[in-house]
């Protein structure tokens, strides 16, 4: 923009301008020595003013050096009388660009023998070079510039300085003295007076364009700050945490890995109550266990252990006969009771054909006998519980359920002369029954027995290796004696020494293979197989009738026809269904009596 100034050839501002021509005003003023100059700590350093105006003294200039050297300041001189014209003749300084110039970086005090090299005036005051000056003028750079435009004058007043952004809201700092961009400042009138500087923001006070960006600012003066410990505490702080944090789990880990570095003590839930419901198992198991007791026999080369209960409190104890046939007539029965307390026994009865037997304890006081419930109530699924000593485990208690009513089975028959064969209507459970349970109570929900526990099933019955029977333990297949028939037999044995058997008069065929029990042709050593006046010649049963329903029950075999007899008592009235030359008839008897062995 050409605006407000002359036009017409302009110097480069990179080429050296020519050599002006000498001004008298200027020179005039240079040479001015006035005696009652002062010193004052103006402009610059070095400056002196002579009456209303300043000037920068005249610094010698090497002719080889790129920037003038500084010169003592000339002795101040009074101010001549033709001032005022050169003040007229020369351009008044546009003092609104002047203050918005940045103070210089680095202020000074007066006398201190810094000069700035854009303080000194690079040629003599009249214009002359310095090699034509007699009073040690300095040759100039360039041709004076009225309107001192940049880099070798101030600004003009046509260009103001344009905005700049400042950090913080402060004045950024200008270029260092000496640059070749460093506008120095403009030359005042002869008359005027220096414009003030521009008030300085304390963070520009000392600021130095060349060093770290964040340094810390400090106001002119102030000795520097302390750094602050804050930060290394923090550090520290942190260090010591994360320090602590890996110990920490380091030691939790090793405790979790063994177990602590103090003694092991496991969590457990504190004492309660020990009672139980009545009807729980624990219930009847604590009711009952006090009257089971377990017997030890011995006699004739033979052993062997069961279970039995206690009757009455004369010391009556029933259990199968199978448990103390090993003892014979003379052998030892011992009796232990489930305190753990042990007492002789002697035998009062035995019936093989009911697999039923009881003896007798003398000199124990204290005995609790077990309350006998009714097996005709009994229902299958009604929940049991067996109690005895499997493999010699006395006080062993097992659960479970009715699985059937009026099972037939037979059991023992080891003599071989069927003396020994026990015929039951059994109870079925699947509460589990091993060798020692035998003799043993099956109890019902209110501790009350309803069996004899007598036989079981076993899924392997073939010998072991040396010879001997083989057994296996239970597969929930388990018989008892339904105590109906139990109490029965166990009065009997108590009052008489023997059991009796209900009969209906007749020898079966034991080898017959149809369905039904067949009455034989011939009974036993050539007899007749309907014995005269007996129960069943009275109903009119004859030699080879086959029978199949007792009181309406159906009836396959031989065995089953004497299980269902001996179910009832001698003297109950029977109905039984046969089939006489293929036509079924009905005959009503009364059951008759035999003395069992």
């Amino acid at each position: 923009m050409e605006n407000g100034k002359p036009t017409g050839p302009k110097p480069k501002w990179w080429s050296r301008p020519a050599r002006p021509e000498p001004s008298s005003v200027t020179d005039a003023v240079a040479t001015a020595d006035t005696p009652d100059a002062v010193h004052d700590a103006g402009p610059g350093p070095d400056t002196v003013r002579h009456g209303a105006q300043v000037v920068a003294p005249a610094v010698p200039v090497d002719d080889q050096a790129e920037y003038p050297l500084a010169a003592p300041a000339p002795a101040p001189t009074p101010a001549p009388a033709s001032v005022p014209d050169a003040q007229s003749q020369a351009p008044e300084p546009d003092t609104s660009v002047a203050e918005q110039q940045p103070p210089h970086p680095h202020p000074q005090s007066a006398g201190d023998g810094w000069t700035d090299p854009a303080d000194v005036v690079p040629h003599g005051h009249d214009g002359l070079p310095a090699g034509d000056r007699t009073d040690g003028g300095v040759r100039p750079l360039h041709e004076p510039d009225e309107y001192r435009t940049p880099p070798y004058g101030g600004p003009g007043p046509w260009a103001p300085a344009p905005p700049v952004q400042r950090p913080g809201g402060g004045t950024p700092p200008p270029y260092p003295s000496g640059s070749e961009y460093a506008a120095p400042a403009p030359a005042p009138g002869p008359l005027a007076a220096p414009p003030a500087p521009a008030p300085v923001p304390v963070q520009w006070s000392q600021y130095d364009p060349w060093s770290s960006p964040g340094a810390a600012l400090t106001q002119a003066g102030e000795p520097p700050r302390k750094k602050t410990r804050r930060g290394m505490a923090f550090v520290g702080a942190l260090l010591f945490a994360l320090l602590a944090g890996v110990l920490g789990g380091g030691v939790g880990a090793y405790l979790e890995r063994n177990g602590g570095i103090s003694t092991v003590e496991l969590p457990q839930s504190g004492a309660e109550d020990s009672g139980r419901a009545p009807d729980s198992i624990a219930g009847i198991a604590a009711s009952a266990l006090p009257s089971v007791v377990t017997l030890h026999v011995s006699g004739s080369g033979e052993q062997g252990t069961g279970t039995g209960f206690v009757l009455d409190a004369q010391g009556h104890i029933l259990t199968n006969n199978h448990v103390v046939d090993p003892a014979g007539s003379s052998g030892d029965i011992s009796v232990t009771f489930s305190g753990g307390e042990t007492a002789r026994a002697t035998l009062v009865g035995k019936d093989s054909g009911y697999d039923l037997a009881v003896v007798k304890v003398t000199g124990v006081s204290g005995l609790r006998p077990l309350p006998l419930g009714n097996s005709d109530n009994v229902r299958v699924g009604d929940p049991v519980v067996a109690i005895g000593a499997p493999f010699d485990l006395q006080n062993t208690v097992t659960a479970g359920i009715i699985s059937a009513k009026e099972r037939p089975i037979t059991a023992g028959g080891e003599k071989g002369d069927g003396s020994d064969v026990s015929y039951v209507d059994a109870l079925q459970t699947d509460a589990p029954i091993n060798p020692g349970n035998s003799g043993g109570p099956l109890v019902d929900s209110k501790a009350r027995v309803i069996g004899i526990n007598s036989a079981i099933r076993a899924a392997d019955s073939a010998p072991g290796p040396d010879g001997s029977a083989g057994q296996s333990g239970s597969i929930g297949l388990g018989f008892a004696i339904p105590i109906n028939q139990g109490k029965r037999v166990a009065e009997e044995l108590i009052n008489t020494g023997k059991a009796t058997h209900p009969v209906i008069g007749v020898s079966l065929d034991m080898q017959y293979s149809g369905d039904g029990a067949r009455v034989g042709e011939k009974g036993k050593d050539g007899a007749a197989s309907v014995t005269a006046g007996g129960p069943a010649a009275k109903a009119g049963v004859r030699p080879g009738d086959v029978i199949t329903k007792v009181d309406g029950q159906r009836v396959h075999s031989g065995e089953e026809l004497i299980v269902k007899i001996r179910a009832h008592r001698p003297g109950d009235r029977l109905e039984l269904t046969i089939t006489r030359n293929g036509k079924e008839q009905t005959k009503t008897l009364t059951l008759g009596s035999s003395t069992g062995t």
